[in-house]
């Protein structure tokens, strides 16, 4: 790989710690949460053998603190970026990683996080851990081992085919040139506003456009996935039409999903359709269009935007899937450890 061992951390300080908790009953991610994240996922990287990381300064000290205490033989430092409290924090900080040659990021945030990611580095290789609300992309799985993971990744020491694959995208192209992505879901909704930090209201759901429809998540993708199930690896996408109570003639069906953490509601169901990878969606307004979570860009009346499902997103590291890799390639085990059944010697035990 083109890295010599740099790893990076980006923390978005501010997930798992907005409005949507008034209205539902989510967990907070709360800084030393975060804190105690950052230094378990350094503990697995230099385990793994990273010898540099690098992390994003934030305005809470999370990625200072995590650090400083540290007594390992990995040199970590912390990135100035000039700090606005939003998704282009995360941005300049991939940026300045890119720069750097770091061979992947471990990234704490939500859907959110890892799309503002991918916007300004497409093909990043990526390790998602979930702080926020109603997360499908980012993984939820100990700290300490996704550092191992994406550390035999960032080292060159376990092949990116071996622990990670290209993930499946949204491109969003608008008749006016305002052309976006979205690694989950887009939404057309109806009479809402831009801005909004609430969770979709399923009144005010006239489309949405899945990559992946989890059965068993919270959010959007659910209004797809307890109908059409479609996973990571699938080579399709989820369309539903919704609000069939706009469509009297049309017999629609009501589905019961959770649409955020202990809170469940009724969607219309007009119609859920298969869509083939390389496919295109023509969506109309008026209408307001949302991509994993966050209410971007507004569509006039009879204004038009097409959607493509691709999979040329980001490399994304499966923490497991990394760690089989490692096992059956032995990159964690002390030969020199272990009994010689030939010389009749003996080691000190295993690690």
């Amino acid at each position: 790989m083109e890295n010599a061992g740099t790893l990076g951390i980006i923390i978005n300080p501010h997930s798992g710690r907005d409005a949507r908790r008034l209205f539902a009953r989510a967990g907070t991610s709360t800084i030393e949460d975060k804190r105690n994240q950052v230094t378990r996922i350094v503990v697995g990287a230099a385990a793994a053998g990273i010898k540099k990381i690098l992390l994003s300064r934030d305005s809470f000290r999370i990625a200072s603190a995590a650090t400083e205490a540290l007594s390992l033989e990995v040199d970590c430092e912390l990135i100035d970026v000039e700090l606005t409290g939003h998704g282009i924090d995360s941005q300049k900080a991939a940026l300045a990683m890119r720069d750097a040659d770091c061979g992947a990021i471990v990234a704490l945030g939500g859907d959110g996080t890892s799309r503002a990611i991918t916007q300004v580095w497409r093909n990043v290789v990526l390790l998602p851990l979930s702080t926020g609300t109603n997360n499908v992309f980012p993984f939820d799985v100990e700290a300490t081992v996704a550092g191992a993971a994406a550390g035999l990744v960032a080292s060159g020491r376990l092949s990116l085919e071996d622990a990670a694959s290209r993930a499946k995208i949204l491109e969003v192209m608008c008749e006016d040139g305002r052309d976006s992505l979205a690694l989950i879901d887009a939404a057309l909704l109806v009479d809402d506003h831009p801005g909004s930090l609430l969770q979709a209201d399923p009144e005010k759901l006239s489309r949405v456009l899945l990559t992946r429809a989890e059965p068993a998540a919270v959010g959007l993708s659910p209004v797809g996935g307890l109908i059409m199930p479609c996973h990571s690896e699938d080579e399709f996408a989820v369309e539903v039409r919704s609000r069939p109570e706009a469509h009297p003639e049309k017999t629609g069906k009501s589905l019961r999903t959770p649409i955020s953490p202990g809170l469940y509601a009724n969607v219309g169901i007009e119609a859920v359709e298969r869509v083939e990878l390389g496919s295109e969606v023509n969506w109309t307004g008026p209408g307001l269009l949302a991509f994993d979570g966050d209410r971007e860009i507004v569509l006039g009346a009879g204004e038009g935007v097409v959607l493509r499902v691709v999979r040329n997103g980001p490399w994304v590291i499966d923490p497991a899937r990394a760690m089989v890799a490692a096992a059956q390639q032995g990159l964690f085990v002390d030969l020199g450890h272990w009994h010689d059944q030939r010389s009749g010697t003996k080691g000190t035990g295993c690690c």
